[in-house]
């Protein structure tokens, strides 16, 4: 009989847990950038398509550029800058990822409350044409080392293949139309001015978020593995060897000693 619901899956693109979401940080990554905090509930369709958006909406509507010439006082450059129109439609746009995001968390929660008791059904290895998976221990800070380093990569570490490729290619896409590597470069060269120079703001904002985002992603994510497979050890030597057999510790009658 098929199963009501799962608290677990395994397969060779991932893990996915059921396990408690704080709303209010899942909203506050999908106020750093809309699709952040759909990720990290594994919602990874949804956090793309609303990456893609804030992607495109932002980058027309001039929003980045704007926010930059705010920041140094230039407030009639940024008044050029920004494209009314498309800010107009970036505002109902931010603020549904917010409240998607915070509202999808809370239901996330309810159905793990419903799960709390429910046996554990997830398997220790599975092995698929195109590769496997297992359980296993990682360590936190190396996974979200890893991101910071090149987001991505810790999930990579995590064996999560569908959030590592797209971060893989965000931040590709981001590194290159910013320009941050040219500029880094420039920097090691020692022309600081030029450095400065050729960084693109309105792509070059997406680049913290992307960044802490990930290695964010990578961090908790790690800590819901190592949960899920003291789970499944426990579930698992409970049912080899339960709480009430005491074959161990029985005797033999010692009448039967005395024939």
């Amino acid at each position: 009989m098929k199963r009501r619901r799962a608290n677990a899956e395994l397969n060779f693109w991932g893990q996915t847990v059921l396990c408690h979401k704080p709303p209010i940080v899942i909203a506050w990554w999908s106020a750093a950038l809309p699709g952040l905090g759909h990720m990290l509930l594994d919602l990874h369709l949804k956090g793309f398509i609303l990456f893609l958006f804030e992607i495109i909406i932002n980058y027309h509507a001039n929003l980045n550029s704007a926010m930059v010439d705010t920041f140094i006082g230039e407030f009639d450059k940024a008044k050029i800058d920004l494209n009314a129109q498309w800010a107009l439609i970036y505002i109902p746009f931010y603020f549904f990822s917010i409240w998607d995001s915070y509202h999808s968390a809370i239901s996330i929660n309810e159905q793990n409350a419903l799960m709390q008791k429910s046996p554990l059904h997830v398997p220790m290895l599975t092995i698929h044409t195109f590769g496997m998976n297992y359980l296993e221990k990682k360590l936190p800070w190396v996974g979200a080392a890893w991101s910071a380093l090149l987001p991505g990569a810790g999930q990579f570490y995590l064996r999560r293949i569908i959030p590592a490729l797209s971060l893989f290619i965000w931040s590709v896409m981001i590194y290159v139309n910013c320009h941050e590597l040219d500029s880094l470069q420039l920097l090691i060269d020692g022309h600081a001015i030029d450095s400065m120079k050729v960084l693109k703001p309105e792509w070059l904002l997406f680049l913290p978020s992307v960044i802490f985002g990930s290695a964010y992603d990578a961090y908790s994510k790690a800590i819901e593995i190592n949960q899920l497979f003291e789970k499944e050890q426990r579930a698992y030597l409970e049912k080899e060897w339960p709480s009430d057999s005491n074959f161990l510790f029985q005797r033999e009658d010692p009448h039967e000693w005395q024939q």
